[in-house]
């Protein structure tokens, strides 16, 4: 089964980002996840546009870029000026006044398009978006922090979402208190890719091509 595994970079050692991105390379991740925070859509500041535009000049990997601000609409040129064609923007629907917008300016730079639906967020509220977005990043915690724990009724969204990514052409993405038995679970029903943080990847004593590669072997 080929499912893709993100590394959450907010979670890395940023004492030594370099080989971080390396190890991560090395071991096999599919792409980098960066969270971008703006202490007012999420009540934390995370990672910059510096530190993404640096993790984009160390590896040729996808980034996939998690935009947690009010009205990207606002900024979000100055994230797509330091991308390259095919890495992926998430926006949150619920912070713009018309997401519709912002996801054409991600479209009309080769990037792919995504939204990311909060715990509290009904797939009824995004439908209408699912036909022109390429990725859906289902939050499985309150975005914001990492090491939250998993909040069981999410798993009810994927219900609604995987019979529509297949009329609707979209893929759906795990974020948030990712386990190896939620990957062996969700994996089969088609869920396509998995963010990765302190829950199963960083922080551990297992090098992270032995993770990874237990991930794959599982599923």
């Amino acid at each position: 089964m080929n499912i893709e595994l993100c590394a959450s970079m907010m979670c890395a050692n940023y004492g030594n980002l370099e080989k971080e991105v390396r190890d991560l390379e090395e071991g096999g991740i599919d792409s980098f996840h960066i969270d971008i925070m703006d202490g007012r859509y999420v009540p934390n500041f995370a990672m910059s546009l510096n530190d993404m535009a640096y993790i984009a000049s160390a590896t040729r990997k996808p980034l996939d870029v998690h935009l947690m601000l009010e009205h990207p609409n606002n900024n979000v040129h100055l994230f797509l000026e330091k991308l390259r064609p095919g890495d992926t923007v998430y926006i949150h629907p619920e912070a713009e006044y018309h997401p519709s917008t912002t996801l054409q300016k991600i479209i009309n730079a080769d990037m792919v398009p995504g939204i990311a639906i909060n715990p509290g967020t009904s797939v009824e509220t995004v439908v209408e978006m699912l036909q022109i977005v390429k990725k859906v990043l289902v939050m499985s915690v309150n975005p914001g922090n990492a090491g939250q724990m998993y909040l069981p009724y999410v798993s009810k969204k994927y219900d609604k979402l995987l019979p529509l990514q297949r009329e609707m052409g979209f893929d759906v993405y795990w974020d948030g208190a990712c386990s190896a038995d939620k990957i062996i679970e969700f994996a089969p029903k088609g869920v396509k890719g998995f963010v990765l943080g302190t829950t199963l990847l960083f922080g551990k004593k297992a090098p992270y091509g032995d993770t990874l590669n237990e991930i794959r072997r599982l599923v």
